[in-house]
């Protein structure tokens, strides 16, 4: 490879690389401002409160326009599980760079 065509490389490389990573970088601050609201949910998920709640809906007790996906059984769930899905894929991702020489 001559030198024109590496540096013209490594140069989209870079670009490729600062794009990304500067996305990350806003994504983690959205997903780390998010974290007390998601604690909040994981704690209500299942508790007596939820439940209360959940059978209040069933026996047709709250508003008919009322948005309540937190009741659905599978939503909460679903969102804890892409949650621990997405942490053990970041952990494994930190884990690959400090391997590899990265940091």
């Amino acid at each position: 490879m001559d030198r024109i065509k590496r540096i013209e490389e490594m140069e989209k490389n870079l670009d490729a690389s600062a794009a990304a990573i500067k996305k990350l970088g806003e994504a983690l601050e959205e997903y780390e401002a998010a974290q007390k609201g998601y604690k909040k949910l994981c704690d209500y998920y299942g508790s007596s409160r939820w439940l209360n709640d959940f059978e209040a809906d069933e026996a047709g007790k709250l508003p008919a326009g009322l948005k309540r996906g937190v009741l659905s059984e599978d939503a909460v769930f679903d969102l804890i599980s892409e949650n621990r899905e997405l942490v053990v894929r970041m952990l494994k991702l930190s884990a690959g760079a400090i391997e590899n020489g990265l940091l």
